[in-house]
């Protein structure tokens, strides 16, 4: 019965910050969303037209930060242009190759504890 991943939901602590690290570090675009009665954004890959990821900023962020959601992982591209962006940002991460596949697998934190993996193809070189 399950068709796809449709979005994740995260909760914002720093509206600025959090928008900065998905908007401005990794590309996601602010698009639109419905009046839903809670103030919060949804993020969009460019160019396409499924958010992705829904950001709300009413709740408190709970006292375990990932919860039971060990990560969340986007396919992206542009692997050695990234890792720059995030080298001259001074953002830490950690950067794998699967053994199998060859994809490269870059692992960060957002700045509400949030862990955030980027999946580039085997192709690429950091």
């Amino acid at each position: 019965m399950i068709q796809g991943m449709n979005h994740f939901t995260i909760v914002g602590e720093d509206r600025a910050r959090t928008l900065d690290f998905y908007c401005g570090l990794l590309g996601l675009v602010e698009g639109y969303r419905p009046e839903i009665g809670i103030p919060g954004v949804w993020l969009y890959a460019p160019g396409t037209d499924q958010a992705i990821l829904h950001i709300v900023w009413d709740r408190p962020m709970p006292a375990t930060r990932t919860g039971v959601i060990d990560h969340m992982a986007f396919s992206a591209s542009g692997l050695a242009a990234v890792k720059a962006r995030l080298d001259a940002r001074g953002q830490a991460y950690d950067l794998r190759r699967q053994a199998d596949s060859g994809t490269w697998q870059l692992f960060t934190f957002d700045p509400n504890g949030a862990r955030v993996e980027l999946d580039f193809d085997a192709a690429e070189t950091p």
